[in-house]
C-alpha cells in the first residue's frame, strides 16, 4: 500500500467479464457488487475458482476485498475476480508473483467466443453441402 491511499485497485478480465477489485488490509470480508461473496457466487466451484489466488498465498483472512463485476456470466466473473486479486497480491508483495505464476493466476485467459461468420449458421458450422 502506498501513502496516498489505503487500498489497491486492480482490474481482472475473462471473456467479456470485467472485475475491478479494491484490496485493503482487514479480516477477510469479501463483497462483490455490494453483496456477500457466497451469495454472489452461489456454487462451490465458482467460489473455489475466485479464491484460488488468495488460497495459494494464504491471504484469505488478511485482506478485505470490495469488487465490482460487470459483463459476461458468473463463471467468467469468477475468473476475472481471480486475476484481479492475484494482481493486487503481487502489488502488495512481489514475492507472491512466483507462487501465483505457478498456479496460473496471473495469466489472462484469452479464450473468448468466436464471432459468427456471414453466410453460414455459426462460427465454424457450414450449411450442408449438396453435390447434386
Amino acid at each position: 500500500m502506498n501513502a496516498t491511499s489505503s487500498y489497491i485497485e486492480t482490474v481482472g478480465r475473462r471473456k467479456t467479464a470485467v472485475v475491478i477489485a479494491r484490496v485493503k488490509p482487514g479480516t477477510g470480508i469479501i463483497t462483490v457488487n455490494k453483496r456477500p461473496f457466497e451469495e454472489y457466487f452461489p456454487t462451490l466451484n465458482m467460489q473455489l475458482e475466485a479464491l484460488k489466488s488468495l488460497q495459494a498465498t494464504d491471504s484469505i483472512r488478511k485482506f478485505d476485498i470490495e469488487a465490482r463485476a460487470e459483463g459476461g456470466g458468473l463463471q467468467g466473473q469468477a475468473g476475472a475476480f481471480k486475476l484481479a486479486t492475484a494482481r493486487a497480491l503481487v502489488k502488495i508483495n512481489s514475492e507472491n508473483k512466483a507462487i501465483l505464476r505457478k498456479i496460473g493466476a496471473l495469466t489472462r485467459d484469452p479464450r473468448a467466443k468466436e464471432r459468427k461468420k456471414s453466410g453460414q449458421p455459426g462460427a465454424r458450422k457450414r450449411f450442408q453441402f449438396s453435390k447434386r
